[in-house]
């Protein structure tokens, strides 16, 4: 759980601080007041990256070097807060800081505070292309396995040597196996991790759906591992090898793999409405969430930007019931704070922060 926030020249947050931070805070302010930008610097505290943009420089305040982010996370069970920081500038410098010392990786940052992003952007788990499912599946997988980013980023290691191999003009046998044996040995590894968290996730997914709504009875997901599920992963390289080498890249394996998500026979981005869709979207999520607390008891934070957005009140009601059942913290961004007050369940009201030009009250 963040404890303490405090954040320096991102976006027209010039300087903001927010101390004593509550379990459930509610942003509220007009379009453009920066109650967004708030969220965006509590996911610069966990991953040092924007969910808006990939260009640093657009999320530093114009005319400024650099942004600073800094934030104490409290440890479940324990009284201790960890102090965290994170610094990006103009030129692409990168600082992070987890109690004080030096970190050398994102993942290594990402390991202190799980986040979740429920945004227009979280449509892409439907509509977008396989990579954005890959990335839902792997979070999970990431922060409740530990040996998965070893095995991740041999997988990646080998993938691109094996990539450069098959774009020469002669390809060496000799040189070319020992990183086809490294693929086969790290991509079936990720796939029985992926296999097994996915086990766990699907019928979670199925019970938080049905309490955000009675009308999605046939939506249901299923893991694509990124090659044909009657062979192993040699002998799917070896059946693609003619095509890689032609191609120059490797077309079998956990990089191609993805999570279907489907209406019977049919894929949800092209059978639900747009209330539908989020929906499904929030409940990929909560899932996730639920899983967390219970393989590694330590709950996700959730970043939710206008949640009132194609949902009506009783659906929004049911999302801000699972949220408050799982007990994480959350930040939710609204015009109006009456619209999640009214609909958050009794016994726990929401802190508000009024959010003006930049500036919190």
């Amino acid at each position: 759980m963040l404890s303490r926030l405090e954040i320096h020249n991102v976006r027209n947050l010039s300087t903001a601080r927010l101390s004593s931070l509550p379990r459930v805070a509610v942003f509220a302010g007009p379009n453009g007041s920066g109650k967004t930008s708030l969220l965006e610097a509590i996911h610069l505290l966990g991953l040092a990256r924007s969910f808006r943009s990939t260009r640093v420089k657009t999320v530093i305040q114009h005319g400024q070097p650099s942004l600073t982010v800094f934030g104490e996370v409290a440890a479940a069970g324990s009284q201790r807060s960890v102090p965290l920081g994170v610094q990006r500038t103009t030129d692409g410098e990168l600082i992070l800081k987890c109690d004080g010392e030096p970190l050398k990786t994102v993942a290594a940052l990402a390991e202190q505070l799980p986040l979740q992003v429920i945004n227009a952007d979280s449509f892409d788990l439907l509509v977008g292309p396989p990579k954005t499912r890959r990335q839902y599946l792997d979070w999970g997988v990431f922060h409740v396995e530990h040996a998965f980013l070893g095995v991740w980023q041999r997988y990646q290691r080998a993938l691109k040597q094996r990539n450069n191999l098959l774009r020469r003009d002669k390809i060496d046998d000799n040189a070319l196996a020992p990183w086809t044996n490294e693929l086969i040995q790290a991509g079936e590894a990720i796939d029985a991790l992926r296999s097994a968290f996915f086990e766990a996730l699907e019928p979670c997914f199925q019970d938080v759906l049905a309490s955000l709504s009675s009308g999605l009875d046939g939506v249901s997901l299923s893991y694509r591992r990124g090659w044909d599920k009657s062979m192993s992963l040699r002998d799917a390289l070896e059946k693609t090898r003619q095509a890689d080498m032609e191609q120059g890249y490797t077309h079998s394996g956990p990089q191609r793999g993805d999570v279907r998500v489907m209406v019977g026979q049919h894929l949800a981005a092209d059978t639900l409405s747009r209330g539908q869709q989020k929906l499904v979207v929030c409940a990929m999520k909560l899932a996730q969430g639920r899983l967390l607390t219970e393989k590694k008891a330590s709950n996700s934070v959730y970043l939710v930007d206008d949640l009132p957005s194609e949902l009506d009140s009783e659906h929004c009601r049911r999302v801000c019931r699972s949220l408050d059942e799982l007990g994480a913290q959350v930040f939710i961004t609204c015009v109006d704070a009456v619209d999640i007050v009214s609909v958050w369940p009794e016994g726990s009201s929401p802190t508000v922060f009024h959010v003006e030009q930049g500036k919190l009250a």
